[in-house]
């Protein structure tokens, strides 16, 4: 239940964040044009509100339903559909007065600011905290294949180097590279020897449907990093940094292989063959109840993996931060595409707020939050600038065709098209987090 209230907290936190930061560059644009601001609100409120305040002309507010926000704009067709307003003569400081291009920018003022704040947090993120990364080289072990990868054609101990003859760089990114590249091959190394897989068809759709998971992982060899207190490993009388070679006559080196081997020990006794760090051999006997769990967990992994960290100073930081955005955006874009991709099924995969307060680490991790907030920013930025009636993108779509054609979309059209526009991003909404509760069921 607390990682439930931690996730929910951050997952609130930043996209309170984003939504402020959102609806600021309209405020601060529309402000910039003399334009008269109504209202500035955090999430909606429809028939009730949490706290208003008035200062000025404009009311500040925060709403009970959190599924956005918004900036309310004198004489601007918007969520509030305010058609009493519309109906009367355009006063100087409305929306509908401006030139278009002033309303084009008001329009954008959104989207700017949260291109540029993910490009200001990877930049942060990088400054900080530099960026981590293990290369698949130096994976020494090899990988351990899941069933998935079994089905790819990989076995335990294969270290793989690339995808269409293209180098991977970070081992931990494999199965989310493959997934949005779509790759036909795999170039690995087996028994010191170079080798070409080619994957199966329907590979990718069964990793997309699998959310990457049962693919592969890190071979760990099996040396105690810690025991949980009252567990099997203690009574048996393991010890820390001991290296499980054999369980009831299975090799067990890795944890992969421990794991196989304990699911045949229920209510069984077993004997625990161990090699001690001075590379003595020692034998233990555990006896197992309903769940054969050993209780032991893995050493610190920078112990047995050559991690690779560059640092960046603030000015290299800067420039990196904008590559890792517009790459970020880019990969986005990818994930799109593969929705319209039928075969894929990717499409099942949407999810709405419940999925994404999965993706939010179980304990408070400002590196985590900054990171996800990051990729949120600019996935709110890339999803408001599409030319959808309702969205930012849509507003500026018209402002852009008048700026083209001089000719002004009359406002009954533009209520038209608010309306319709209102309804694809509900039915969109209830389609995402449908998702979500079909998914938590199933």
């Amino acid at each position: 239940m607390n990682e439930i209230f931690i996730k929910a907290g951050q997952l609130l936190l930043s996209l309170s964040l984003l939504i402020v930061l959102h609806e600021w560059g309209h405020y601060i644009t529309a402000k910039w044009f003399k334009c008269r601001v109504e209202k500035f609100y955090l999430f909606f409120d429809p028939w009730f509100e949490l706290f208003k305040k008035k200062i000025g002309e404009t009311e500040y507010g925060i709403g009970w339903l959190p599924l956005g926000g918004y900036v309310k704009i004198s004489g601007m067709i918007d969520e509030s559909m305010d058609k009493e307003q519309m109906a009367k003569p355009a006063e100087p400081y409305e929306f509908r007065s401006k030139p278009a291009w002033q309303r084009l920018i008001i329009m954008l003022g959104g989207v700017t600011v949260n291109l540029f704040l993910g490009i200001v947090i990877f930049a942060g993120i990088l400054w900080m905290w530099g960026e981590q990364y293990l290369e698949p080289k130096q994976v020494k072990y090899g990988i351990a294949a899941d069933s998935l990868g079994r089905i790819a054609g990989l076995k335990d101990g294969d270290i793989i180097l690339s995808y269409d003859s293209i180098p991977f760089k970070n081992f931990e990114s494999i199965a989310n590279v493959l997934a949005l590249n779509n790759a036909k091959t795999l170039q690995i190394i087996r028994n010191n020897a170079p080798q070409n897989i080619v994957l199966p068809a329907g590979f990718i759709s069964n990793l997309i449907n699998e959310k990457l998971k049962n693919f592969i992982t890190l071979r760990i060899p099996t040396i105690i990093g810690n025991i949980e207190k009252g567990s099997i490993a203690e009574q048996a009388g393991l010890q820390l940094n001991d290296r499980i070679i054999s369980v009831a006559g299975q090799p067990s080196s890795f944890f992969n292989e421990l794991k196989e081997s304990l699911l045949q020990l229920k209510n069984k006794q077993a004997e625990i063959v161990a090699l001690k760090p001075n590379g003595d051999t020692l034998r233990y006997t555990a006896t197992f109840n309903d769940t054969p769990k050993l209780g032991i967990g893995v050493t610190n992994l920078d112990s047995i993996f050559t991690y690779k960290t560059k640092e960046y100073s603030l000015l290299e930081a800067l420039p990196a931060g904008a590559s890792k955005a517009f790459s970020t955006l880019s990969n986005y874009v990818k994930n799109l595409k593969l929705l319209f991709n039928k075969d894929t099924g990717a499409y099942k995969q949407v999810g709405g707020f419940i999925a994404i307060g999965k993706m939010f680490n179980p304990t408070w991790n400002w590196f985590d939050f900054w990171q996800l907030t990051a990729i949120l920013s600019l996935i709110l930025a890339f999803m408001n600038v599409l030319p959808i009636p309702a969205l930012d993108g849509g507003h500026a779509m018209f402002c852009m065709y008048e700026m083209v054609s001089g000719r002004k979309p009359s406002d009954k059209f533009l209520e038209y098209a608010q309306t319709i526009g209102m309804l694809l991003l509900f039915g969109l909404l209830l389609f995402a987090n449908g998702n979500d509760i079909f998914n938590l069921f199933k």
